[in-house]
């Protein structure tokens, strides 16, 4: 596993680093990112990207993600979720599964949504959550994010109830839930949240560390589906067939005139060599006239 992109379902009790630094030491590679961060107590699907794929991170960090969760009504928490503080606490009398679906309704669509005040997320190289465990005030900031599925997918018992939640990347499912809790007047908290999609890679073709580690060992494996190589990771982009010539000036950054180029100026494509293996993305920086013809500067090149 040198090059290329290795499913990981996360266990809880483990940060997103966590999962790195582990991998690192498992297959002996430092060159390890991730792309999305999942909370410490969620679990499910993270990719890493291994060797020259930490500079496709950028990429499929940004691809649409699918989780399942519980959502607990009644109990509001400092950090949004089961981990936390409780901060208040209310009667759901008369809560009912239709008004929690109607609720989650009006959640669908794109919004401004305000990270928790215990998040990762960063404002002058200082973390969110370091500010609120020194008591100190987090800013406001919000972020447009797009809900395209939030609605239950059991019944309401004892107070809380299984959901299903297909977002854009970087939505809080957190402040989703405690949103919801506000908006129908009782509170609530995020009680356990599982990534189960990102993009079009799935939790069932995904190993857990310690089989990480099995395979890893000296007994050996295969990693099936988990591990896909640099040159079969599924970028959403057009692909660019290169001859010998163009690959010379792609190596070296220069731009190339490209004939049945699909998409349009400003739009992100692969470029390939003879061999189908993937020596740069780049952008196209102009179109001419009708034919498919264009102009691909290379903005991410790969020896």
């Amino acid at each position: 596993m040198k090059d290329g992109l290795l499913l990981i379902d996360k266990e809880a009790g483990c940060t997103s680093h966590d999962v790195v630094q582990k991998a690192r030491r498992i297959l002996g590679q430092k060159k390890i990112g991730h792309c999305g961060t999942l909370d410490p107590d969620a679990t499910g699907l993270l990719l890493l990207t291994v060797g020259a794929a930490t500079r496709l991170t950028r990429f499929l960090i940004r691809a649409p993600k699918l989780y399942s969760g519980v959502i607990r009504f009644g109990v509001a928490t400092d950090t949004y979720d089961a981990s936390g503080t409780v901060t208040a606490e209310q009667p759901i009398d008369g809560l009912t599964e239709e008004a929690i679906r109607e609720g989650m309704e009006r959640f669908v669509g794109s919004s401004e949504q305000q990270p928790p005040p215990y998040s990762a997320k960063k404002v002058g190289g200082v973390k969110f959550y370091e500010l609120a465990r020194r008591g100190e005030e987090v800013p406001a900031e919000t972020k447009e994010v797009t809900v395209f599925e939030l609605a239950p997918t059991g019944p309401l018992a004892d107070g809380a109830i299984p959901f299903r939640l297909g977002c854009s990347s970087g939505t809080y499912a957190r402040t989703l839930a405690h949103d919801l809790g506000r908006a129908l007047g009782c509170g609530a908290h995020l009680s356990t949240l599982r990534r189960t999609k990102i993009g079009p890679f799935l939790i069932e073709d995904a190993v857990t560390i310690p089989q990480l580690a099995g395979l890893a060992g000296p007994a050996g494996g295969t990693a099936g589906k988990a591990w896909l190589p640099f040159d079969e990771i599924p970028l959403p982009f057009a692909e660019v067939l290169a001859d010998a010539q163009q690959e010379q000036r792609i190596r070296h950054g220069q731009t190339v005139l490209v004939r049945e180029l699909a998409g349009e100026e400003g739009d992100w494509v692969k470029l390939m060599n003879r061999r189908h293996e993937m020596i740069a993305v780049g952008t196209v920086v102009e179109r001419i006239g009708g034919a498919g013809v264009g102009i691909v500067q290379p903005r991410v090149v790969f020896e």
